[in-house]
C-alpha cells in the first residue's frame, strides 16, 4: 500500500509536462504571429531584393 501511495505522490514527470505545455503555447503564438505578419515581411524582403537588383543595373 505504501508503494502505491508513493507512486501517486511522485511529481517527477509533472515538470516535463508543464514545459511541454509552455513550448506548445509558444509555438501557437509564433505560428499566429507569422500567419498575420507573413505577407508584410515577405513584401519587405521583396522590396529589398528589388532594390538590390536595380542597384546592380
Amino acid at each position: 500500500m505504501r508503494d502505491v501511495k508513493n507512486f501517486l505522490m511522485d511529481e517527477d514527470g509533472q515538470g516535463m509536462v508543464e514545459y511541454g505545455l509552455i513550448i506548445g503555447l509558444v509555438a501557437i503564438v509564433v505560428i499566429g504571429a507569422l500567419t498575420l505578419l507573413g505577407p508584410k515581411i515577405g513584401g519587405l524582403f521583396n522590396k529589398a531584393g528589388d532594390a538590390l537588383n536595380n542597384a546592380g543595373h
